[in-house]
């Protein structure tokens, strides 16, 4: 498992270096975020571990840059920056995961492997369909109206399960433990997640597919038929 750490403090990027190597990892190490990209883009990794405060280019430009690319590895966001806007952000640029510096080795080489893990899983021949919505498994593309919609690894993890279950409504509780395990995310990670799927597949087009269920979950499914499921309901048998 090859792993890409861009990282300009260079006594954590070495500790780093250190830990992976020595857990079987092959590391490759950048200091700054245009030597990041370059690498990264010349180059095959399993995934990235990507600080955001670079010199060069900023970790979020870089993530931009990447997904704008086609490249689909995993990306996760190591950062000092613990704000709720800050995630967003991280997560809006293409990053599959965010922690926040400090953080235990361990709990990172779980992460990586996780995310290593799903993005092996992910790779099945099947293609969801919901409306004019299009998820290909073997691609990892994500299509509405036939317009590419970028999307990160971890909405593309979630948006499957809500595809899989649809018209059903999905629980906050099973997309957390789905998508995520064992491992289970903080308490505000599912909600910048959905609130960057929602962005992504419904805000530049006229109907809206994602649709939250207060104090349940998520279900996705067509504006019309969501409404008519509340009229009915509205006016009863």
């Amino acid at each position: 498992m090859r792993v890409l750490i861009i990282e300009d403090n260079r006594e954590l990027a070495g500790n780093l270096v250190e830990y992976l190597e020595q857990r079987g990892f092959t590391v490759d190490y950048a200091h700054d975020g245009i030597t990041g990209l370059h690498v990264l883009m010349t180059a095959e990794f399993d995934v990235v571990v990507l600080d955001l405060g670079l010199p060069g280019c900023d970790g979020l430009q870089l993530c931009e840059q990447v997904r704008a690319s086609g490249k689909a590895l995993p990306i996760i966001v190591l950062t000092a920056r613990d704000d709720l806007n800050s995630k967003i952000s991280g997560l809006d640029s293409g990053a599959d995961d965010y922690l926040i510096k400090p953080v235990a080795l361990a709990e990172l080489e779980a992460r990586i492997r996780a995310q290593i893990r799903r993005h092996r899983g992910l790779l099945n021949k099947q293609l969801l369909k919901v409306s004019d919505l299009e998820l290909d498994e073997r691609t990892m593309e994500v299509r509405r109206a036939g317009q590419r919609v970028p999307i990160n690894r971890m909405e593309f993890s979630l948006l499957r399960v809500l595809m899989l279950a649809s018209p059903a409504v999905v629980t906050r509780s099973r997309l957390e433990s789905e998508v995520w395990g064992e491992d289970l995310p903080e308490s505000d990670t599912l909600r910048a997640h959905m609130h960057r799927l929602r962005r992504v597949i419904d805000h530049p087009f006229e109907q809206p597919l994602l649709h939250t269920v207060h104090r349940v979950g998520y279900r996705l499914v067509p504006a019309a038929v969501a409404r008519a499921e509340d009229t009915q309901r509205a006016e009863g048998p």
